[in-house]
């Protein structure tokens, strides 16, 4: 077959990156290449359709496709770690539409809303200066934890979903007693839901005598630790989460010209709207 006379005007790499994780979570086979250096093409006109789709959004698919679409090196997308999900997400929005993005903010103290212009190139740098501490030392114990994969997160998040519904669903019976026992019940299913979310981010607890990596050991473990350990986890979890949350860009409202702090938030429903 003949070359494509047209192929010089494919897309071409617009910015490399490197990944947070440096793909030390990943399976083999996850990415091709060097991950400290990675080439990130823009959209096509296909995945702009893909990241519309609500369903697709929902259970990650759609995410997966554009980011394996845009950065081709990453051959599953699905094994990426979550450290690594938002900075990814972040250079393909720059790759497509460039490094603004606008965020709708209302002033803290005069209550006037504005929309803003954000450099994204800032959350590129937050991201490639985040170190991941996997380590939680509790007495005898040193536990080693593992980010969740995309995967495994998009997976809780949909059985956290599905919950969450079923709790506004419960608030609503009518019958108090009734009322009672389906949240005591879906609070208890949310508790376990929270263990093996904690279960499958660990990658090996050490002993003074062993590491143990047996899935069936560490899952038991979980449900019968002391409340120390199990909170000394919840506190690192928590950590990690909030350390690598996107920075608030500092703005003057154009009202009043009170500093204000923008939070911005990754959300792939609206992360790739051209605005």
């Amino acid at each position: 077959m003949s070359n494509n006379p047209l192929q010089q005007y494919f897309r071409q790499p617009k910015i490399y990156i490197g990944l947070p994780s440096k793909g030390i979570f990943n399976k083999v086979g996850t990415i091709q290449g060097d991950s400290s250096h990675m080439p990130v093409f823009s959209m096509t006109g296909m995945d702009e359709v893909i990241v519309k789709t609500p369903d697709a959004l929902m259970t990650g698919e759609s995410t997966v496709k554009v980011i394996e679409s845009c950065c081709p090196t990453i051959k599953d997308a699905w094994d990426l770690s979550n450290l690594d999900i938002p900075l990814v997400l972040a250079a393909i929005r720059i790759a497509t539409y460039g490094n603004d993005i606008k965020v709708y903010h209302k002033c803290k103290a005069c209550g006037e809303g504005h929309e803003y212009s954000l450099d994204l190139s800032r959350l590129i740098e937050h991201y490639n200066g985040f170190k991941y501490d996997n380590t939680i030392k509790v007495n005898e114990l040193t536990i080693r934890l593992r980010p969740l994969t995309y995967k495994e997160s998009s997976q809780f998040a949909i059985k956290n979903y599905v919950l969450q519904k079923q709790l506004a669903q419960a608030g609503a019976i009518e019958d108090e007693t009734a009322q009672q026992e389906a949240l005591n019940a879906l609070f208890v299913e949310l508790s376990k839901l929270q263990n093996e979310i904690f279960a499958t981010s660990i990658e090996t607890v050490e002993t003074p005598q062993q590491a143990v990596t047996d899935r069936t050991y560490i899952n038991e473990w979980i449900q019968n630790c002391d409340k120390e350990i199990f909170d000394q986890m919840k506190k690192k979890f928590d950590t990690t989460r909030e350390s690598i949350k996107a920075p608030p860009y500092k703005t003057q409202c154009d009202d009043c010209g009170a500093d204000n702090d923008v939070l911005f938030e990754l959300d792939e429903s609206t992360f790739f709207d051209r605005a």
